[in-house]
């Protein structure tokens, strides 16, 4: 058997890696400057990361949740805690897609309505409903194509209208659009929508599966407008390559059983994932150092990197061009052994590196990147520049 080929491979192998360095076969050293798709929030094997699932696989790994599994109480508890969403209640699985999936049958259970609002550029998975929502129909099988999604831009006016139907159950936004490329809606926005949802008793998701989890400065991209969604959708970060996912549930919406399910979500060794990453995030002070650090390389961009635009906040950011970018992305790695992302806009170069990377790091980056745009790296600001 073979494997069924719908991934393009860079010919690199990595067989060991630690905080934000990646080593493969070959004893080659690279700088990872994207996570595995923001998925690696604490860094490559952080030490409380492998002995908390090194202790928590020693002592059992897995059973279904038909039986009371404690470290989930944690999890909540410890998520409420340090997200600010003490009130909410949590619903474990296994991945950002499935968490969308969840939040979108939610509200339509809660509702009792189809349609669904979804923003241009969305990308929110490729399960059946999250694919629906997803705008790039060259993912949407026929099968998924008959949910009922209206696309809209940033526009309150033009959701008004859709919500004045009376068939709408959900808004869904990401805060920080990742894959279409760190486009952000503005406060502003964020801020009407939520009156919008509240006026016409819709539910607004907040897909923070990568915005989330300190990357932007703030635990969720979403409390930069102040605003407190029905539904967070959570994962990448959560679990630090270890497969979880969940939804963050607002207390006005009542659980019954049956209601949603699972087999895996929520297992013991995805739990003592997710705690090692909260209680990194805690004791290192990971967002404050996203939201620090963050500020550092987007004003150097902004500065120094001949690009259209430099979006984003935290340490979730895009660097537009005025061409596409495939050779600097591809020289980058093949050059200067730094991984970083494109986007589905093929001007766009996307950073998503590990929270705890370091201003040396950030530095070695920029230095390869503006040896590959023409462009010289001035004198490295003092600490100070980046308050």
């Amino acid at each position: 058997m073979e494997l069924f080929n719908v991934y393009p491979i860079v010919n690199i192998t990595p067989v060991k890696a630690l905080g934000a360095k990646l080593w493969d076969d070959q004893g080659q050293e690279y700088l990872d400057f994207y996570g595995g798709h923001a998925v690696i929030s604490i860094g490559h094997s952080h030490p409380h990361y492998v002995q908390r699932l090194t202790e928590q696989l020693q002592n059992i790994g897995f059973y279904s949740n038909s039986v009371q599994i404690p470290i989930q109480t944690q999890l909540a508890h410890k998520l409420g805690q340090v997200s600010g969403y003490e009130d909410y209640a949590l619903f474990l699985c296994n991945s950002g897609a499935e968490a969308n999936e969840n939040a979108l049958k939610l509200a339509s259970f809660h509702t009792g309505k189809t349609r669904v609002v979804a923003f241009k550029g969305a990308f929110h998975g490729r399960t059946s409903g999250a694919v629906a929502a997803t705008d790039n129909p060259k993912i949407v099988a026929p099968f998924n194509a008959g949910h009922a999604i209206s696309f809209v831009d940033y526009d309150l006016k033009a959701v008004a209208e859709i919500l004045h139907g009376g068939d709408v159950c959900a808004v869904i936004i990401e805060p920080i659009q990742g894959v279409g490329g760190i486009i952000m809606p503005s406060d502003e926005f964020l801020q009407g929508l939520s009156l919008l949802c509240g006026a016409h008793n819709v539910l607004l998701i907040a897909d923070e599966v990568q915005s989330g989890y300190g990357r932007s400065g703030k635990f969720f991209a979403h409390q930069h407008a102040g605003i407190r969604p029905d539904i967070i959708s959570v994962a990448k970060g959560m679990g630090n390559g270890f497969p979880i996912g969940g939804i963050l549930i607002a207390p006005h919406l009542k659980a019954s059983y049956g209601l949603l399910g699972t087999t895996f979500g929520g297992n013991h060794l995805a739990c003592a994932a997710a705690l090692a990453v909260l209680e990194v995030i805690e004791a290192e002070a990971l967002v404050a150092h996203a939201a620090e650090l963050g500020q550092y390389l987007r004003q150097e961009l902004a500065a120094n990197a001949g690009a259209e635009e430099i979006r984003g906040r935290g340490l979730m950011v895009g660097i537009k061009y005025d061409f596409p970018i495939k050779d600097v992305r591809d020289k980058l790695l093949s050059e200067h052994h730094i991984f970083v992302g494109n986007a589905s806009d093929p001007t766009v170069l996307r950073l998503l590196p590990p929270l705890n990377i370091t201003k040396a790091e950030v530095d070695r980056f920029l230095e390869a990147l503006y040896a590959l745009t023409g462009k010289m790296v001035e004198a490295v600001p003092q600490a100070s520049a980046l308050d």
